[in-house]
């Protein structure tokens, strides 16, 4: 039903030289900083997907399994798929070593009538958004 959180950046690392170069009034100072900033790892923000509660256990047993310590083997893979109003793909996020970090169910209130949301909070390792082919 919802999604958040896709988010991407890029690290700056800051590299300081010291070159020979002379400078100065009279150019008798030797050693000047030339700063250069490269770019660094990319860093890509948690996900947050939610959904109507169903009877099903699947995000809920997921999580245990990371608590439970077998995170390395819980790590998935997946896609964010954005239709347009004919049904048509129009965007695809796909995401890579997903794993929870935390569940979450909405408050029940039963005068109000709505529906109860299922929330799962995860950790990606990569994000990459994919060309869409007509």
């Amino acid at each position: 039903m919802e999604c958040s959180g896709f988010q991407s950046s890029q690290e700056v690392i800051e590299v300081v030289e010291v070159t020979p170069q002379l400078w100065g009034k009279q150019g008798k100072t030797k050693g000047r900083n030339i700063r250069t900033k490269i770019p660094g790892n990319a860093t890509y923000s948690n996900l947050t997907l939610k959904r109507g509660l169903m009877s099903s256990m699947t995000l809920w047993n997921w999580l245990q399994k990371v608590q439970e310590g077998d995170w390395a083997e819980q790590r998935r893979e997946g896609a964010l798929v954005i239709y347009n109003q004919a049904a048509k793909e129009q965007c695809r996020l796909e995401f890579q070593g997903a794993w929870p970090v935390s569940y979450k169910i909405s408050d029940l209130d039963v005068k109000s009538g709505e529906h109860n949301i299922e929330e799962v909070e995860i950790t990606v390792e990569s994000v990459k958004r994919v060309e869409v082919t007509a």
